[in-house]
């Protein structure tokens, strides 16, 4: 080989090798993280049992007038409703953290209202202080930017980013000075009783200039130079644990994975260990992925649960789009949602059910209170995930976008217009949730259609679901059942399951694997086993003591179940034989 082509070889080698590290330094690194992630992520948080029940929200008005419509009008027709979100534009500015009293006339009135309803608040917010804002009261607050500018609190000094809300600067968190007057705005609001931050994913606007149209994602703070990821770590880090100084039990909202740009954080937005709840960005009321419609979420909320990320969801129906939600869309999207941690039911479109169809409000409530239900399965699972234990839903290699919610339940979500779906059984036996009489072996693949009103959600024999029932609508129990934990109990093999109650309080260690035995240890409290049995009892016991028939105990032959309750906080051994002609 020539020596000229060896120059030319090596000249060649090295522009490239410094090219690859140019590229890397300057957009890789600083937007995705050393060299893409996990390092930066610790174990998700507890997540509050109370955002684990059904979130509500509209962005079509939002004015304290349509909020409390919302909210009367979800309670009115019996849904459950935990927490109501108030999104953008409800401050004066973008973010001065001052009511809007064109819009929330008596924003204090207003929470107490929803506090007594026992409902929690969350507020939006950002990490912007805007000199221009498109949909606010003060459209032009250029001086208040221009003041915060100049005292330092910037992160980004007198450079003016524009966003989607209009342009402005980014507050500096590693300025001291800055974060007090920051938090000193906050304080009004919280003082008022909010619960959580909606946290808009603005922290990806972080540069430090640009070159022509390419930005750069270097930027100096009062702490030094920042990358554009170190910066997105602080917003959601900060927020969050500041949240946690006022109030124990608050939360934030952020993203996991975005629909909208999937590829462009493969590591995720918010750093795990700063996100109690997560949603996938904004979708569309449409179907497929290509649309960013129930399938795109479908598909980055398993991804999101791929990286570790613990509680996850999507707004229901989808957040906007050039047309109405279509009914079908909007019932298999609350049923998906209904087995993801976070049940977000919101955006732009109706979302007032009674003035949908009668069979949206119908199908749509009781899934809701299904997810209410599950409350205390989830909960403890998160408490574990929090320990180091496996996320809440766990994405399965086999069968599309199927997945495990928990250690019990099968989920095979409907992602297309069709009641038609094949499910790929894992290894092991199962049952079908909304008739649970026959046994499935496990390793098969079924293809079955789930009529409107169903979902293919299958049961592993074996299962411990600690429930919390207050109404009928699902079929499990009852209204008098409220303030009871319910055992969802399917006896069998690894019929063992630590139970975590949701105030945090103590746990209870359930153990159902022998034929016809049920023994509760640890902390009691006053509850209802509803176990599946092949046939009627004949006797049943706690620790040897016999228990009456439609006193303390019934047969529900229609479901096969034996229903035992105690209004008591008793642990202990239950027993039960069945009469001869059980099998």
């Amino acid at each position: 080989m020539p020596r000229w082509f060896k120059v030319i070889l090596g000249v060649a080698g090295g522009a490239v090798v410094f090219l690859a590290a140019f590229i890397y330094f300057f957009f890789l690194l600083p937007m995705w993280g050393i060299p893409f992630n996990r390092q930066r992520h610790g174990l998700p948080p507890v997540t509050p049992a109370w955002a684990l029940e059904p979130w509500i929200w509209e962005d079509d008005t939002v004015t304290q007038a349509s909020t409390e419509e919302l909210v009367n009008g979800y309670l009115a027709h019996d849904f459950p409703v935990g927490v109501i979100l108030i999104d953008s534009p409800w401050s004066v500015r973008y973010n001065d953290f001052e009511w809007n009293r064109e819009r929330f006339p008596e924003p204090e009135a207003m929470i107490r209202r929803f506090k007594e309803k026992g409902l929690r608040v969350v507020l939006w917010m950002t990490c912007f202080v805007n000199s221009q804002s498109e949909d606010t009261l003060i459209q032009d607050s250029s001086d208040w930017f221009r003041e915060a500018a100049s005292k330092g609190y910037l992160a980004t000094g007198n450079q003016q980013i524009r966003w989607w809300k209009g342009r402005g600067g980014l507050i500096d968190y590693t300025n001291p000075q800055a974060v007090a007057w920051w938090r000193g705005m906050q304080d009004k609001v919280l003082r008022m009783g909010v619960d959580g931050w909606k946290l808009d994913g603005t922290g990806v606007y972080f540069r430090g200039g640009s070159l022509g149209p390419v930005p750069l994602l270097w930027g100096k703070t009062w702490g030094g130079l920042m990358s554009t990821r170190g910066y997105m770590d602080h917003y959601y880090r900060d927020e969050y644990r500041f949240g946690l100084e006022t109030n124990p039990e608050f939360v934030t909202m952020s993203r996991s994975l975005d629909s909208v740009l999937p590829w462009g954080h493969p590591e995720g937005f918010a750093p795990i260990d700063a996100s109690p709840v997560n949603w996938v960005g904004d979708n569309k009321h449409e179907w497929d992925d290509r649309n960013r419609g129930l399938e795109r979420a479908l598909r980055c909320i398993l991804d999101s649960a791929k990286l570790g990320y613990n509680v996850i969801g999507s707004d229901i129906g989808g957040y906007h789009g050039s047309k109405e939600i279509p009914p079908n869309l909007y019932i298999r999207w609350a049923q998906f949602s209904t087995f993801c941690g976070f049940f977000l039911n919101g955006g732009h479109g109706e979302r007032r059910m009674w003035l949908r169809s009668p069979q949206e409000l119908e199908i749509i409530r009781q899934y809701s209170w299904l997810h209410s239900e599950l409350v205390p399965y989830m909960y403890t699972h998160v408490v574990k995930a929090s320990r180091g234990d496996k996320p809440l839903m766990r994405p399965l290699k086999e069968g599309k976008y199927q997945y495990m919610f928990g250690d019990f339940l099968l989920i095979a979500p409907i992602y297309r217009d069709s009641e038609t779906r094949e499910v790929v059984l894992p290894p092991g036996k199962w049952r079908y949730w909304f008739d649970d009489q026959t046994v499935l072996e496990g390793g098969q693949t079924l293809t079955r259609n789930f009529p409107i009103d169903e979902y293919p959600v299958f049961v592993r024999d074996g299962a411990v679901i600690p429930m919390n029932i207050r109404r009928a609508y699902t079929g499990i129990g009852k209204q008098d059942w409220e303030g009871l934990l319910t055992l969802n109990i399917y006896p069998g093999d690894g019929a063992v399951f630590e139970v975590f109650y949701t105030d945090g309080v103590g746990t209870l260690n359930v153990d159902a694997s022998r034929p016809g035995m049920i023994s509760l240890e640890g902390f009691g409290r006053p509850h209802v086993l509803r176990v599946l049995v092949p046939g009627k009892p004949v006797t049943v016991t706690r620790d040897g003591a016999p228990l009456s028939e439609n006193k303390d105990w019934t047969y529900e032959a229609s479901a096969g179940r034996l229903i035992i309750t105690s209004r008591l906080p008793l642990t202990g051994r239950y027993e039960f034989t069945l009469e001869p002609s059980g099998k």
